[in-house]
């Protein structure tokens, strides 16, 4: 996938003094929180004086290290879980976090000469673009889900109030310094908000793990013994297909040979509703709690592939991270998605062997997916 990787004009190469905010740190779960934690430490290796700003779910803590030729110092903020249970709820526990965040970063933020922020927790861009006079380093926006388009997204209706805070966005927007993008069609999407072409970056995430000869698959559970295993990995949120994939491993189990278990190791709203009506109709599977970091190569070893998906419409607004270590474990991906997003065009540059797509909406297609897949690993029909 070398071809496909291009460094962005905003690294933060030049600045010795670098803040970076994110959300969840390690060992917290999310994917955001460990790639920042990856750049923050490689930054530091370099030269630089790196701050990190992040969440944490236990205590407070203000963390400094030398690293290599730099240093690094950890800030994290003991913060409860984003509640689920209204919009309104979310938006309070957002504005409330971010202003948390550039409180206690407030005099690092002064002297930074560069400043990366992402897009989790999302909306941060309305407390720094409008506060940008204040500091003196350049501001980059790592751009990894968009919002307020992912709350568009998800709604059936339009909302005047989400249109609303979407020209706002695109407002300051168009003032920040400069972006990265982790995929192609993300650098599209960004550029219809009118972003110019030379301010953006392509950066992408790679795998936050090496799959080294020494890397042990973890066991699989008892229950999926004996079975052709589909895993499942990471947050199965409101951005991923769950339709296509309950209808067509119904297809699979009820009209099919039914060889393939589905193993969530995930949390989510899809996850839940997955379980909910898998558990209902009496079909099998596995669901566990995702494992930390460290573990993550040798739980991605265990299977016989994986599954990625992504709704249409929120192609360009989320790229699912998780594709890099898929492919990079050497094991066959089935892709829930559009031919438009970055999934596929990093799936088929890397040579994932056993690859194969499936339109969202075609559980038919999903069901033959599954068949040619516990064919191909050699499980025989119980």
């Amino acid at each position: 996938m070398s071809d496909l990787l291009e460094h962005s004009p905003f690294d933060l190469a030049s600045e010795r003094r670098v803040v970076i905010i994110a959300d969840w740190l390690p060992p917290d779960f999310g994917a955001v929180g460990q790639y920042m934690q990856m750049r923050a430490r490689a930054l530091a290796e370099q030269g630089h004086d790196v701050t990190l700003l992040g969440l944490s779910s236990g205590e407070e803590a203000v963390r400094q290290e030398t690293r290599g030729k730099g240093t690094l110092t950890e800030v994290r903020l003991a913060t409860r879980p984003v509640p689920r249970r209204s919009f309104l709820a979310r938006l309070v526990w957002t504005a409330a976090t971010n202003l948390r965040l550039v409180v206690a970063g407030y005099r690092a933020l002064r002297a930074a000469d560069g400043i990366l922020f992402t897009g989790s927790p999302p909306l941060l861009i309305h407390l720094l673009a409008p506060l940008k006079p204040l500091w003196r380093g350049r501001l980059v926006y790592r751009i990894t889900d968009f919002h307020p388009e992912c709350l568009i997204a998800a709604r059936d209706r339009p909302s005047r109030v989400l249109d609303l805070l979407l020209g706002l966005t695109n407002f300051w927007r168009r003032r920040i310094d400069g972006f990265e993008v982790l995929g192609l069609d993300q650098l599209k999407r960004l550029r219809e908000t009118g972003v110019r072409e030379e301010r953006i970056g392509l950066v992408r995430d790679g795998s936050p793990v090496s799959f080294a000869d020494d890397v042990v698959a973890e066991p699989l559970p008892a229950v999926l013994e004996g079975s052709c295993v589909l895993l499942y990995a990471g947050n199965f949120g409101v951005a991923h297909d769950v339709e296509t994939v309950a209808e067509g491993y119904r297809l699979h189990h009820r009209a099919g040979t039914g060889r393939v278990r589905l193993w969530l190791s995930a949390t989510g709203a899809g996850a839940d509703d997955i379980v909910q009506r898998f558990a209902a109709q009496g079909l099998p599977f596995c669901k566990s709690e995702p494992v930390p970091l460290g573990r993550l190569a040798g739980l991605l070893r265990s299977p016989d592939a994986h599954l990625v998906t992504l709704k249409d419409a929120f192609v360009g607004f989320v790229m699912p991270s998780k594709i890099y270590a898929c492919i990079e474990s050497g094991k066959p991906v089935i892709f829930v998605g559009s031919e438009t997003s970055d999934v596929d065009l990093l799936a088929r540059a890397g040579g994932s062997d056993g690859y194969r797509r499936v339109e969202c909406g075609n559980a038919a297609d999903f069901a033959t997916a599954l068949e040619e897949l516990a064919d191909r690993v050699g499980k025989s029909p119980s």
